[in-house]
């Protein structure tokens, strides 16, 4: 039974259900068996901050201390901390507080607490989304909760206790996958050969991900962040880690993609007489608007997140060849350049799946349409 949320519905014949049926089962099936076989057990958490972290209000403050009250009605003075980065101190300013372990330790301001305007930002999203989408609102807010779920409770800590990161990956990504679009478009045959679109897009990227940071002699250390998170957890795989990230960010968009080729090539099928070859040149016309824009989407993501090292790297003073070549622009320019291939591949992939997967109608000789009446012809 079909259950449409926004995917049209295109004539299917039960031998297409059954190739269908025989490719994704299987292929579900494998990603659950692959989750239970990774599922990490309990992960050894790093060294915890030495210190409790409390809640404080500011109720007065100078240039170099501030006087803050704690949930139990105490007052203490603190000193404000300066630098790049440190959090703006006034009074009426909600604070986050470490308290020193020891007797007598005293209390320092770490950060600002921002769990209410993060609430009413979240509270607002999702009335935004479900005001606009309803119940297909309702749906993707439901597959993005799973989305979440698999990041946190299965990629990150199987990455943390040393599986391979490419194979968490691509396993998470293949569930968030199942889940989400399911989930928010509907059991039918469009978003079958979303997914199955999809998966053979996420192949291809992950494919030439790994062929080119070996080409490129990446090692997926090349910040600060990757230093630390290598020498704090020396059992995880860096360049996988790397990998990982490409597959992930890749999934964002070529599901978005995957999904629109599907639906307009069941859009297509279904009103109209037309050819199988008709509707493929139609439908990739489409796909090339969609992906020229996308593509841009993608490459823009990736610098947004790249901002700081971008400035950084142009205000250094090194040849333009050199900061291009460097391991940390590198890394960025794999990411944006394989992800572009996989999406590029993912049109003409789903738009042939989907054509196939069609049953159009049949293709006779047009009627002739009917003879004007004598009163209405022209003297």
């Amino acid at each position: 039974m079909s259950h449409a949320h926004g995917v049209p519905s295109a004539p299917a014949d039960r031998r297409t259900r059954r190739i269908l049926a025989a490719v994704l089962i299987p292929a579900a099936v494998a990603t659950l068996v692959a989750m239970l076989v990774l599922w990490p057990g309990r992960v050894r958490p790093g060294a915890a901050p030495s210190g409790e972290r409390v809640n404080a209000t500011v109720t007065a403050s100078t240039a170099t201390t501030a006087v803050v009250r704690l949930a139990d009605g105490t007052e203490t003075t603190v000193d404000v901390p300066a630098g790049p980065g440190a959090p703006v101190i006034g009074p009426g300013a909600a604070v986050v507080l470490l308290r020193s372990a020891g007797v007598g330790g005293g209390y320092a301001i770490v950060d600002r607490q921002r769990a209410g305007p993060m609430i009413w930002l979240l509270l607002a999203t999702v009335a935004a989304v479900l005001a606009f989408g309803r119940r297909l609102g309702l749906t993707a807010l439901i597959g993005l909760a799973v989305s979440f779920g698999v990041l946190l409770l299965f990629i990150v800590p199987a990455v943390l206790s040393g599986e391979n990161p490419l194979l968490v990956a691509v396993v998470g990504a293949a569930a968030i996958m199942f889940a989400a679009l399911y989930l928010t478009h509907g059991v039918n045959a469009p978003t079958s050969v979303a997914i199955a679109g999809t998966l053979a897009s996420l192949i291809v990227t992950g494919v030439l991900g790994y062929g080119f940071s070996a080409a490129l002699h990446l090692t997926g250390v090349a910040g600060d962040e990757d230093a630390f998170l290598a020498a704090t957890r020396g059992g995880i795989d860096m360049r996988g880690l790397l990998l990982a990230g490409i597959v992930i960010g890749a999934l964002g968009v070529l599901d978005d993609v995957t999904v629109t080729q599907a639906a307009t090539v069941a859009e297509l099928a279904g009103h109209g007489d037309r050819s199988r070859r008709d509707i493929y040149r139609a439908a990739t016309r489409v796909g090339r608007a969609h992906v020229a824009s996308a593509v841009n989407t993608l490459v823009l993501a990736y610098a947004g997140a790249s901002l700081p090292l971008l400035l950084l790297l142009a205000t250094g003073g090194a040849p333009v060849g050199e900061v291009l070549t460097g391991p940390l622009l590198a890394q960025e320019i794999l990411r944006s350049a394989v992800g572009t291939i996989g999406l590029v591949a993912s049109v003409p992939i789903t738009t042939a799946l989907a054509v196939l997967v069609i049953r159009t109608r049949s293709a006779g000789p047009r009627s002739s349409p009917p003879a004007r009446s004598p009163r209405h012809s022209r003297t």
